[in-house]
């Protein structure tokens, strides 16, 4: 049975979804706009107002996540519900933040989206009540490990946003998307440009990621008395750094560039997806702590 700040956090939840959706609907209006006006470039009040609503959903998303610790008097990342309601949080606060640093809001219908999509899947199919911890996760090495990993997955996802819009302009600026509802891919950053910024991006998440393994590995010797032990889990965090590792020095010293580039950080984020469904849903293992 739910207590009330546990009802709070799931109505919260809700609301921000709602508000998530007006958000989306209206930065997929302003693309609309920019196609019918051969990629517009000046901020409509369609896309301030996104910008407004992704805020206030965001401010709700906080509130959900933070009645949600208070009710289980812990961190909310102790199983797919809550990791996925904190990672979709810092995923849009990492949007957001970015906007002070440099104007991204063209993708701003992809993190609406996916925070929309990701925070309706969590709570629909993986939705546990508050439970206590078991007793390899009362550690504080779960608050650092876990806090690193949702750090990494928000940043990803950025990432993740900005190779697609790569993508996209790239194949628009090569004559490959021509039509008029393709024209508002001309208000985007060149192709080179989205790509510099990605990188940018996935540098700094990469860096959470290696906090990650690194964290974690101390944390199983301390848990069950060795550092690695090849369970399901930790290969597949080995598997999403070698990936990016692999992205960074390709790129870096190999001259990846365009496309080749961006398909490679877009497999490395599906297979962060990956590690956080399927491996937690059908692989046994260790870390495997779903809660379903």
């Amino acid at each position: 049975m739910m207590n009330n700040l546990e009802s709070i956090s799931l109505i919260a939840t809700y609301s921000a979804m709602a508000v998530y959706t007006l958000s989306f609907i209206l930065f997929t209006v302003d693309l609309a706009g920019r196609a019918s006006s051969n990629g517009q470039s000046a901020p409509t009040r369609w896309l301030r107002s996104a910008m407004a609503l992704l805020i206030i959903g965001w401010g709700i998303h906080l509130g959900a996540d933070v009645t949600r610790a208070l009710s289980a008097h812990r961190v909310p990342w102790a199983n797919m519900y809550e990791f996925g309601l904190t990672a979709t949080l810092v995923m849009v606060g990492v949007f957001l933040g970015l906007n002070l640093w440099r104007d991204v809001r063209f993708v701003g219908a992809f993190v609406s989206g996916f925070a929309l999509l990701a925070l309706g899947i969590v709570t629909v199919n993986f939705y546990v009540s508050v439970t206590p911890l078991p007793p390899a996760l009362q550690d504080y090495w779960l608050v650092i490990h876990v806090c690193v990993a949702v750090l990494g997955t928000g940043f990803f996802a950025t990432g993740a946003a900005l190779s697609s819009a790569q993508l996209l302009q790239e194949s628009r600026e090569a004559g490959r998307l021509q039509t008029r509802s393709w024209q508002f891919l001309s208000a985007f950053p060149s192709a080179i440009s989205l790509e510099a910024l990605a990188y940018r991006i996935l540098v700094i998440g990469f860096v959470f990621w290696t906090f990650t393994v690194i964290a974690g590995a101390i944390w199983a010797e301390r848990a069950w008395g060795r550092y690695w032990g090849w369970d399901t889990k930790e290969v597949w965090a080995f598997i999403i750094w070698t990936l990016f590792a692999g992205y960074i020095h390709a790129r870096a010293t190999r001259g990846w560039r365009g496309r080749p580039a961006a398909i490679l950080s877009l497999i490395g984020f599906g297979a962060v997806v990956f590690n956080y469904s399927i491996v937690n849903l059908f692989f046994k293992g260790l870390h495997v702590y779903s809660g379903l």
